[in-house]
């Protein structure tokens, strides 16, 4: 399915299919993990692996994994580009983390191979189940047509 732009030379975004969504989650392992600490929203990165229609990641000790296992639902959103064709896609991940407490599922996602970028005592496992998967793709727009006159308008000096 396909939005259609207001503009002829403006390219439409296409709104992507569920399994669509998924096999692009499966092709990247960093994301945006979205959550609610205090009375705020934050926002860390995550590498994550995809397993049966979940996402798991793991942390250690701290604000995010406190905020993710909140009663507050998260949000998980990644994306990518392929350079050569210039599309992009985006697709968010909402639902509920909780952690993997229970030994065999440790150990299945254990065999997940996911590794944290970040050094420290990672030793916390938390699986995102989705209550919704949305998805989109889009030709990256050349950055010629952001230009506005105001580009070009002189800066203020620094004194």
């Amino acid at each position: 399915m396909t939005n259609t732009a207001p503009g002829a030379d403006t390219p439409e975004t296409e709104v992507l299919e569920t399994n669509t969504c998924w096999e692009l989650l499966r092709g990247v392992s960093v994301g945006r993990l979205a959550v609610w600490v205090d009375d705020h929203p934050d926002i860390f990165p995550v590498n994550y692996k995809v397993d049966h229609g979940s996402l798991v990641f793991r942390t250690g000790e701290g604000t995010k994994l406190h905020a993710a296992l909140s009663d507050a639902p998260v949000a998980l959103e990644a994306d990518g580009v392929n350079a050569e064709t210039g599309v992009a896609w985006s697709v968010v991940v909402k639902g509920q983390a909780l952690a993997v407490r229970l030994t065999q599922d440790v150990l299945d996602t254990v065999g997940l191979l996911l590794f944290p970028w970040e050094a420290g005592q990672k030793d916390q496992f938390i699986r995102i189940t989705p209550a919704s998967v949305t998805g989109r793709r889009f030709k990256v727009t050349p950055p010629v047509t952001w230009w506005t006159p105001l580009d070009q308008a002189p800066a203020a000096s620094h004194e």
